[in-house]
């Protein structure tokens, strides 16, 4: 397979990059280069190229002129010019969208061998890729790394960084709608970022979190030119570092650490404060956002009268950043992150990887790695009150600090190249064409295997891979998947426990159902249940009444869904029957689902999985004699119930053998998958039987 990138942002090139050279030089460049150096390894993948504008001027090396740069191995960057030969800023880009998508197509017809698959990133990029596709029929998959309408959202409307946007927003709508694929780093991105726009559709999405070479962070020791660049800054440098490293522009928000130092006397007396901020000589030399936020910066520490507890270097090398990290961990001291929004945020990994607690927005790919590695807080980009609150908790705990300093370690182990690129394969095949489809099973052959997620299908990596064998030579099954997870949420851990992705998919509890489409690659969410289910639903005035009347816990805001609300119930014995009365009562008809003692859900009536599973069934054309189920837990027991082929793994709990409403069900001697498939021949050998 060759994968040609189409990237025009910033100041690309294949080594040395000089990050933050310009606004636009950031984070994705670097997630780029890593990305296509891991993917010439891939057996799968045995050709890449990086496609980029060409531009020059003083101010830039001439590296960056029209003409190929030759990488290592399969892997080269192509420079093609256009129309104008200046460095252009991402809100300019626009007036080239003509000259490249000629340059591109000329070089394209030209080339050996055309690409199997473009991969954009980048709004811009999206659009050009899509006009070659026009063209050449060439798929394509886009990148977004970060999108306008959530810039947009998070800035003043008079924000000078707001400059184009709406164009900026405009083509990003295309370029969603017309994608062949989209991959998403984190579930913010997948559920939130990308929902707010018209082509959104989550079945064309995978949320695949980048890798990230981090050897380098791991076990480094401070050079002595690092320890200078801070030391001199400071009074006291023995005390605890808090680190900040990012690019100088509006949306990383150091003002709002800066507030959070300066304003707490508690933090000041015990931790100094050191911001890498990319490098400069003359603050009226740089681009005018630069520009601005350091001095903001500069005078945020004149107006706190910071001086002697805040660190700023000029100039640093890109080997140096591994240094800075180090300091920081020596010192026992906190990693913030304080963006506006962060759509993954690599220097969060690099933290972990130094062994440093994180403090980062609770917006974007921080809820991911922080929620998951459990190594640090998130707070409100908007409150230094919180960030501050936060970082002491950190500070101030010495015992805390090893417990999240060790989780980090272990957590940014799982965040390598060559899984995310494995996935990333995948996903790219079956965008090409490659044919996976097995051939289509008559009507009367045709078998629906429903089951559950975590616990039945997944929790033993060798059931999995026996199960992914298994179902490979299954001709007459459909198989489908049902799970209080969401659609993205299933399918991230899917991905990552190599499981087989199904083919059809009820997510929410019930409450969305995902169809995967002819390609194998993307899904589609079946908008007549929707609809269905929908009617005298009224989400907001059953959330105001809980919040008024019951005191519980919602769950995280990306476990609410537009026909679900989710709530800790922290182990109270009546609740379900407290909540299920006082919505009767208040004359709203709902489902309340309760499982594991610790988790609500409120859905519209008569939403379940079994409910959706006989939704489903119906469209197949199949009677419940066609239909397998499989579960482990309470959360399953509606589903067990409803379905006479019910199948309990060896491993289920909650005492499920011993209702007397699943005495049909047939009780697996094998755990997770094997038992489902035991369940399955099971009943496969009675239906032949019959």
């Amino acid at each position: 397979m060759f994968v040609l990138h189409v990237a025009l942002q910033g100041c690309l090139r294949a080594a040395d990059v000089e990050y933050g050279l310009t606004a636009d030089t950031g984070g994705h460049i670097r997630y780029l280069l890593e990305l296509a150096a891991e993917s010439v390894r891939h057996p799968a993948i045995d050709r890449v190229e990086i496609v980029t504008r060409a531009f020059s001027g003083s101010e830039f090396d001439r590296c960056y002129a029209a003409g190929i740069e030759e990488g290592n191995g399969r892997c080269r960057i192509i420079r093609l010019a256009t129309r104008n030969p200046s460095y252009l800023a991402k809100e300019d880009l626009w007036q080239e969208h003509e000259s490249f998508v000629a340059a591109l197509i000329d070089h394209l017809r030209s080339a050996d061998r055309l690409p199997d698959l473009i991969h954009a990133h980048y709004a811009d990029a999206g659009l050009i890729a899509a006009r070659v596709r026009d063209v050449l029929g060439i798929p394509f998959l886009f990148t977004a790394h970060s999108l306008g309408r959530v810039k947009r959202d998070l800035l003043p409307p008079e924000s000078p960084q707001l400059r184009g946007i709406g164009r900026r927003i405009a083509i990003e709508e295309e370029a969603i709608a017309l994608a062949d694929g989209i991959v998403a780093s984190s579930r913010d991105e997948a559920e939130r970022q990308f929902a707010v726009y018209d082509g959104y559709e989550p079945g064309r999405i995978r949320i695949i979190p980048p890798g990230s070479d981090l050897e380098s962070f791991r076990n480094q020791t401070v050079p002595d030119r690092v320890r200078y660049s801070i030391e001199r800054f400071l009074r006291r440098p023995e005390l605890p570092v808090i680190l900040a490293i990012a690019r100088p522009v509006t949306r990383k928000n150091l003002s709002a650490l800066l507030h959070a130092f300066g304003g707490s006397q508690a933090l000041r007396a015990r931790a100094n404060l050191v911001i890498v901020a990319g490098n400069r000589d003359r603050i009226d030399a740089l681009e005018p956002e630069i520009s601005e936020n350091i001095s903001e910066v500069l005078e945020l520490i004149d107006r706190y009268d910071l001086y002697g507890s805040v660190a700023y270097p000029k100039h640093h090398e890109p080997a140096d950043i591994a240094g800075f990290y180090a300091y920081a961990a020596t010192r026992r001291g906190v990693f913030v992150n304080p963006a506006l929004n962060e759509p993954f945020g690599l220097t969060l990994l690099e933290a972990a990887a130094s062994g440093l607690p994180l403090v980062a927005t609770h917006s974007g790919g921080a809820t991911d790695i922080v929620g998951e590695a459990h190594n640090g807080f998130l707070v409100d980009p908007h409150r230094p009150d919180e960030i501050a609150a936060a970082i002491l908790r950190i500070v101030l705990d010495a015992e805390g600090w090893d417990r999240l300093s060790e989780n980090g370690l272990h957590a940014a182990e799982s965040y390598d190249w060559a899984r995310h690129v494995s996935r990333y394969a995948d996903f790219a095949k079956t965008l090409c064409g490659a044919d996976h489809r097995k051939p289509a099973a008559r009507a009367d052959d045709r078998l629906l295997l429903v089951s559950d997620i975590d616990g039945t299908l997944i929790g033993c990596r060798d059931s999995v891979r026996s199960f992914v064998e298994w179902h490979a030579e299954q001709q007459h099954l459909v198989f489908a998947l049902a799970t209080g997870r969401s659609f993205h949420s299933a399918l991230a851990i899917l991905g990552q426990s190599g499981a087989t992705f199904p083919d059809i998919l009820i997510a929410s509890a019930g409450s969305e159902i995902y169809w995967l489409d002819p390609n194998r690659a993307t899904y589609h969410h079946d908008r007549d249940w929707e609809k269905q289910i929908s009617r005298g639903w009224d989400r907001d005035g059953i959330s105001a009444l809980m919040r008024e009347r019951i005191a519980l816990t919602p769950q995280p805001d990306l476990e609410q869904r537009p026909r679900k609300l989710s709530y800790f119930t922290e182990g109270e014995e009546d609740i379900f029957h407290q909540v299920r009365d006082l919505l009767a009562e208040a004359g709203h008809a709902c489902s309340v689902i309760q499982s594991h003692k610790r988790y609500l859900d409120i859905l519209p009536l008569g939403v379940s999985k079994a409910a959706a599973i006989t939704h489903v069934r119906q469209l197949l054309g199949l009677g419940w004699d066609d239909v397998v189920v499989a579960g482990d837990s309470a959360n399953d027991v509606e589903m067990l119930r409803s379905v006479p082929q019910a199948v309990l793994v060896a491993n289920h709990a909650d005492g499920l053998r011993h209702l007397p409403d699943l005495s049909h069900s047939y009780l697996a001697r094998t755990r997770f998958a094997r038992g489902v498939m035991e369940g399955v021949e099971h009943f496969h050998a009675l239906r032949a039987a019959r």
